[in-house]
């Protein structure tokens, strides 16, 4: 069977009945797939039927009991609809009437998908139709496959002027290296193909991407701007922007409220450099192109300032159009070179195999959850219930104890690896398996009156095959395949967990998580049984303090034994008292040298989620203190890696801290004294709470509206500021003097006063007399 490679999905109704369209990447070229009459289906108590039928009359196209049964052992019934049409109608009219239906809210292509166990790859047969740049198919029958694809990229990216008029667009990737320029032909070192005027642009770049057929559109905010920007001029010019295959129609969908938008290009999947980031887990202080360039590939554009850079853009469109053309390509081939360098497109090719989500899908945990599961519970013969009204209760957190806090040394750090994922394993946690385990005699106990039955589950299986993935996959150094499964497998707790999701169920969240509560602290009770103390503990990792006379390989060898005992002991226990094989695995991490555990800020009790070490190799580690957080600045981050450092290695920090402050004080230090923050919310939302950030960035735009500038911080984006007498400024202006007082009290002496009483310092008695001194 020919096999491909799933891009896009849609499904409509023509002449009566459905359609869905599949458009895949093959060996053979792109292929789209059309599925005719699939029909869909509403689900209701099989009690309801007769009602149901009554209200329905005419427009269902069939009734079928097949013997399904809801999680409430009720009968269920299946009612059928020729078209999505009557399907949205026929579930209107139930629910006004009173009827509850199940699993009316899953998308045509998305249940043949499924239901089909077709999940990015997929082998079809059918009749075959050449069309200009595609095979259609009909007459389809398809199922999953392990089709790896090749797939044809073009990095895309406009260039406009304040108002949005298009002045060109840069094409990298797929044999292109080209810009589309508005204007008459100049001399350049670059190939440029110049157009007479915007309309001709659009007209140009539909024929460029014809030509060059891409399977991806790459992008910084491809979606949210360009795409959108392209529909928004195509349909000021009256035009149909066809940027799909077989001559498609670009769509765009903006979401309410958040800015966000979507794009259906048929054929062809977008994807967003910064979305594709984040689904993969990375984080940056800033999402700007140049920040993430610079970060990841040692290179960026040549200015951040967005108002410098478009005034210069626009200076360039008028006066030096090549100029302006090599920036536009830069853009194009700075994001293509950050999709290379993180293999970005292989980690979501490998996350659309394993969840069957779009390659374009940002988040989707509990859709991805439903793609694998769902299929599974019919063939058991039971559907799937609703969302929980009011969006479900709270379930219990990971386990946290109370700290030790203490300057340490040897300190090893205990984990389990993937506590939660080898605790839904080990007591056979699972949606069916508690509809099951209620009504077993010998139920595997849970929490909150849960009960699980030992033969009848489907998640424990399907985390112990992506487990044996991972364990390939890192056995084989293939970092995307390895970090795709651990996402997903993370991700089940957190979706069992969530009133968006339809299996949830507080019973089997918190079978989890107290579980590990229980878990943990057993375990630390193991230890100290061992002779060891336990300092903290957190989520799934044990800290353990030892003597301070070991050296590095002695204290190497306790953590390895602890682990080997203990993993032993758990295997005993659970076959003991609950005839459980044992998946729990402890893992003995790494070792601190020194350790410090502080205390809550003005208290004496121990902090949480907040520690530093040094291990045996030099590496400082911070946890949840100043030199890893964004919103601190890079004062009081070079001083707490540096105070930190002289505390680990036994020397007096006096001098270093007083040193500090004299060149905080003298405005030595001025550039390290910048805030950064995100504005999370637009501009206007903060009313009650103003915080600095927010007055530092209305006062921007302030300025920037006196100035007829662009304003930059209406909607979210990141503000960088100073404190000053005056209170927060901007940096951009900057007017008042800087209150370095502030920066003593509030960025300093905190850090200082962390760690300074265990050495018995004070901050204020180091300092003494040093404000007089300017």
């Amino acid at each position: 069977m020919p096999q491909g490679f799933l891009l896009s999905r849609h499904h409509r109704d023509i002449a009566g009945k459905t359609e869905i369209h599949l458009w895949l990447s093959g060996p053979d070229g792109p292929a789209k797939l059309v599925v005719e009459g699939e029909q869909p289906v509403l689900m209701v108590a099989a009690n309801n039927l007769a009602k149901a039928k009554s209200l329905l009359a005419g427009s269902l196209a069939d009734v079928k009991e097949l013997g399904f049964q809801s999680f409430a052992r009720e009968p269920v019934a299946m009612l059928y609809f020729a078209t999505l049409e009557a399907h949205k109608q026929g579930q209107a009219q139930l629910t006004s009437n009173g009827i509850e239906v199940l699993e009316a809210d899953i998308k045509l292509s998305d249940r043949y998908l499924m239901e089909r166990f077709a999940r990015g790859a997929i082998a079809f047969d059918g009749v075959p139709t050449a069309k200009t740049g595609h095979t259609e198919w009909r007459q389809v029958r398809i199922k999953g496959a392990d089709y790896r694809p090749t797939l044809k990229v073009l990095s895309l990216d406009l260039e406009c002027s304040a108002k949005g008029e298009l002045y060109s667009a840069g094409l990298y990737g797929n044999g292109a290296a080209k810009v589309l320029m508005v204007g008459t032909p100049e001399p350049s070192d670059g190939e440029i193909d110049w157009v007479a005027d915007e309309k001709a642009l659009l007209q140009r770049l539909e024929a460029e991407i014809a030509r060059l057929d891409p399977d991806i559109i790459i992008g910084w905010s491809v979606v949210a701007f360009d795409l959108r920007l392209l529909a928004k001029r195509a349909e000021r010019h009256g035009m149909t922007l066809r940027l799909g295959r077989g001559g498609e129609a670009l769509w765009i969908r903006d979401a309410t409220g958040d800015g966000q938008a979507f794009a259906s290009l048929p054929g062809r999947v977008a994807i967003d450099g910064i979305d594709a980031l984040k689904i993969a887990t990375y984080n940056f202080e800033s999402f700007s192109l140049e920040f993430v360039s610079q970060a990841l590939l040692g290179r960026g554009k040549k200015t951040e300032d967005v108002d410098n850079r478009l005034a210069e853009i626009e200076h360039d469109f008028r006066f030096n159009k090549p100029k302006l053309a090599a920036y536009n390509l830069e853009d194009c081939v700075l994001v293509w070179d950050i999709f290379a360098k993180t293999r970005l497109l292989d980690f979501l090719i490998l996350r659309s195999q394993l969840t069957g989500l779009e390659l374009d899908r940002a988040g989707g945990s509990v859709a991805a959850f439903t793609n694998l599961y769902l299929p599974k519970l019919h063939r058991a013969g039971f559907v799937a219930p609703n969302l929980p009204l009011g969006g479900g209760l709270a379930s219990p957190g990971g386990y946290v104890m109370d700290s030790r806090p203490g300057l340490y040394r040897n300190v090893l750090v205990l984990d389990f690896k993937s506590l939660y994922p080898s605790i839904i394993r080990t007591f056979k946690i699972d949606p069916l398996g508690l509809i099951e385990g209620l009504v077993e005699a010998d139920a595997i106990p849970g929490f909150r009156e849960a009960k699980f039955s030992r033969t009848k589950h489907f998640l424990p299986e399907i985390i112990t095959e992506l487990w044996q993935a991972r364990d390939q996959a890192k056995r084989q150094k293939d970092a995307p395949r390895s970090q795709a499964i651990k996402i997903l497998m993370n991700s089940f707790y957190g979706v069992l967990g969530s009133g968006g999701c339809r299996f949830y169920d507080t019973r089997l969240a918190s079978s989890i998580t107290l579980r590990g509560h229980a878990i943990m602290q057993q375990t630390a009770k193991w230890v100290e049984e061992a002779g060891h103390q336990v300092i903290y503990g957190d989520t799934d990792s044990t800290f353990v303090l030892l003597d301070d006379a070991l050296d590095h390989d002695q204290a190497d060898a306790i953590g390895k034994g602890l682990a080997a005992d203990i993993n032993a002991r758990w295997q005993q226990t659970l076959q003991d008292e609950f005839s459980l094989e044992c998946h729990l695995e402890l893992e003995y991490e790494t070792h601190y040298q020194r350790f410090l555990m502080p205390t809550i800020r003005g208290s004496e009790a121990g902090s949480k989620k907040r520690y530093a070490g040094l291990k045996s190799d030099g590496e400082l580690v911070f946890k949840g203190l100043e030199t890893v957080r964004t919103d601190w600045t890079v004062l009081a981050k070079q001083f707490q890696t540096e105070l930190y450092r002289l505390v680990f290695s036994d020397q007096d920090p006096s001098a270093f801290i007083r040193a500090t402050v004299e060149e905080t004080l003298a405005g030595k230090r001025d550039g390290d004294l910048v805030y950064k923050k995100r504005l999370r919310r637009k501009l206007d939302q903060y009313v009650k709470n103003v915080p600095p950030h927010v007055r530092a960035a209305r006062l921007a735009d302030e300025h920037n509206k006196k100035a007829g500038k662009t304003l930059k911080y209406q909607g979210k984006g990141s503000i960088s500021y100073l404190m000053t007498l005056s209170g927060p400024e901007p940096l951009e202006y900057q007017q008042s003097p800087i209150d370095y007082q502030h920066y003593i009290d509030r960025q300093l002496q905190p850090v200082a006063e962390a760690i300074l009483p265990f050495i018995n310092l004070e901050f204020e008695q180091l300092i003494g007399g040093q404000l007089g001194l300017f």
